[in-house]
Order: C-alpha cells, then sequence, then structure tokens
C-alpha cells in the first residue's frame, strides 16, 4: 500500500485547420493530464491523459472533478487494480490507469508491455482522418494524403455518396475505412453501404445511433460494420454479436489500458474484428494505445497528426507507420 500524490491538469492542444464529424467541428484538443508520484521515489511521476467527450456526458469539469475524488483513495493507498473498481470505465480512469501503468514501468524499470506480459510492440501502419465536408474538400484532402495507406472517412450527412466516390477518385490506391459517427438513418443505410462497397471501403463504423443499432442485426451487409459509440467497457461487447463484425476499442471509453487489453480479448474470442482507436489527442494519449494496437486488424491512431504541434517527445510517425513510444514520453 503506497500513498500516491496526485496531479490534474488541463491543456489545450490546437488544431490543424479544423476536425469534422457528423457531431459538428472543433479547432482544438481539450486533454486532461493525471500525474501520480509519491513514496520512496517522489521525483518518479508517472502521467496519463485523457479526452473528456460530450458525446458520453463527460466535460472538462466533471472528468477533473471524477480525479480530484480519488485523491483521498490514492493517499490511501489504491492500486491500479483497486481503481478498476473505484472508478466507471470512462476518460477519467483513463488517464489514471495509464499514469499508474507508466509509474510501475519507471520505478520498476522495466517498460509496460513486460509489466502486462506482452510482446514487444513494433511500428504499425496507421489510419489518417479526412473531415466531414463538402466532396469537393474532401477530395482535395484526400488527394493531399494519397500516398498513405489507410484513410478514414468520416461522413454522416447528405450526399454522403458523393463523398465517398470523390475521395475514392481522389485516392484510387489507398484502403478506405468510413465512420459515419451515428449520422445515417435505416431510410438511408443501405444505399450509403451500397455506396461505400462501391467505392472499395473495407469497413464502415456507427452507422447508425447507438439507440437504433439493433436494425444492424437484420440488414444484409455488402461490407463489414464496426461498433464505436455502440462498445464502452467490457459489459457492452456481448451486446454487439450479431449487430456488428467488428468493434473500435479506444482507451478513453474503456476507461484505460487495463480493460481496453481485457476487451480485446474478450472482442476476439466473439469473433470480433479489432480497431484499436483514438481521440484527437497528443502522443501521451496514444502510447498505450500502440500496446492495444498490436493485435488490431485496423490502427487509427493519427490523434497527433491532427494538431498544430504535439508535445516533447511525441510518438516518431513516417508516412503511414506510427512507432512505440519512448520512455522519455510513457511507459
Amino acid at each position: 500500500m503506497i500513498p500516491l500524490n496526485l496531479t490534474v491538469s488541463t491543456e489545450s492542444w490546437p488544431i490543424a485547420g479544423s476536425f469534422t464529424i457528423s457531431r459538428g467541428a472543433k479547432t482544438e484538443a481539450v486533454v486532461v493530464v493525471a500525474e501520480l508520484g509519491g513514496g520512496k521515489a517522489p521525483d518518479v511521476i508517472g502521467r496519463g491523459e485523457c479526452v473528456p467527450y460530450a458525446r458520453y456526458r463527460e466535460s472538462v469539469d466533471s472528468v477533473t472533478a471524477a480525479l480530484e475524488a480519488m485523491r483521498p483513495h490514492l493517499a490511501a493507498g489504491l492500486d491500479r487494480a483497486g481503481l478498476q473498481q473505484a472508478m466507471p470505465p470512462g476518460a477519467a480512469r483513463n488517464a489514471l490507469d495509464c499514469a499508474f501503468w507508466d509509474l510501475e514501468a519507471k520505478r520498476s524499470g522495466k517498460p509496460v508491455h513486460d509489466l502486462a506480459g506482452l510482446p514487444a510492440p513494433h511500428r504499425l501502419t496507421t489510419a489518417f482522418t479526412i473531415s466531414l465536408a463538402s466532396p469537393a474538400l474532401m477530395a482535395k484532402a484526400a488527394r493531399k494524403a494519397a500516398r498513405r495507406a489507410l484513410l478514414k472517412i468520416k461522413l454522416g450527412g447528405d450526399g454522403d455518396d458523393d463523398r465517398i466516390a470523390a475521395v475514392r477518385a481522389a485516392a484510387p490506391h489507398a484502403t478506405l475505412i468510413v465512420d459515419a459517427n451515428e449520422g445515417w438513418t435505416e431510410q438511408n443505410l443501405e444505399a450509403n453501404l451500397a455506396a461505400c462497397a462501391k467505392a472499395g471501403v473495407v469497413l464502415v463504423e456507427q452507422p447508425l445511433p447507438e439507440a437504433d443499432d439493433g436494425a444492424l442485426a437484420h440488414i444484409e451487409r455488402p461490407l463489414p460494420i464496426c461498433a464505436d459509440e455502440s462498445a464502452h467497457g467490457l459489459s457492452s461487447l456481448a451486446a454487439l454479436a450479431g449487430k456488428y463484425d467488428a468493434v473500435n476499442i479506444k482507451l478513453d471509453k474503456a476507461g484505460g489500458l487495463t480493460e481496453a487489453l481485457a476487451m480485446r480479448a474478450q472482442a476476439e474470442a466473439l469473433g470480433l474484428t479489432v480497431m484499436a482507436g483514438c481521440m484527437v489527442a497528443t502522443s501521451l494519449a496514444m502510447a498505450p494505445a500502440v500496446l492495444l494496437a498490436q493485435t488490431a486488424r485496423y490502427v487509427d491512431l493519427d490523434g497527433p497528426l491532427l494538431l498544430a504541434k504535439d508535445r516533447p517527445h511525441g510518438l516518431y510517425y513516417a508516412d503511414s507507420l506510427v512507432y512505440p513510444a519512448t520512455p522519455a514520453l510513457w511507459g
């Protein structure tokens, strides 16, 4: 039982241009960072970063308050295992869970993958996101990124068939994933899926709102469908079978690397293809997700690429490749 001190801070990171999905646009990524330290090595600090997300009824204030409420428990010796029961899945627990992992790695001198019983991580091919816009603007963005191996196309509005056709024409060789962010309806689902299939899209994320996704169990699908907003923590996975072919696991939804790894194992047992995803955030949020992504079929860890600048010691990206973190960043 090691008493720990907690520091909570909020940071704002400008986005390069804007990031637009079916629910709206933003020009900055606001993140909350948790730092843990204390005990016999007070100068050793573990860090974790999360993104409060309004879609899941989170705000900077609510996440900060949830973290601050853990302060007396941490001072009383709460550890990472106890954290899983002390907090529900979500952004706040993600920041603390990842801070615990980082602190354990620094105190033990062992990397997180060793502590978690995982193989050493290797570089991965990550998607690069094209924001929702007019067909012409999306084609322009896709043309600029056409050399990348994997593009994630944000859809979710009228005229999505024209958008995906324009993107395909602009990036004829890239593998395409579509993310509708709950922006389609049962009425336009079939036509939009057909347009995606015609464009050679390999996966569609969350076409329908979570409340309406039961319809997916009764349709003919020309390509696989992936759950995102319908997938939360470990307990949500069983309900996805029969409706979805894949699941996007994000640390901010799972509540940290600990539960995300358990979700990955359970998803594979259920026959669901795994995508490792992210919110728009810095490399500190991506670093633990790189470990989760090692066995994922699809990787979408481009958050830092969408920022005007990343934090010091950020992940190294080379074209479509993302490399594991160095100890100077995390883990």
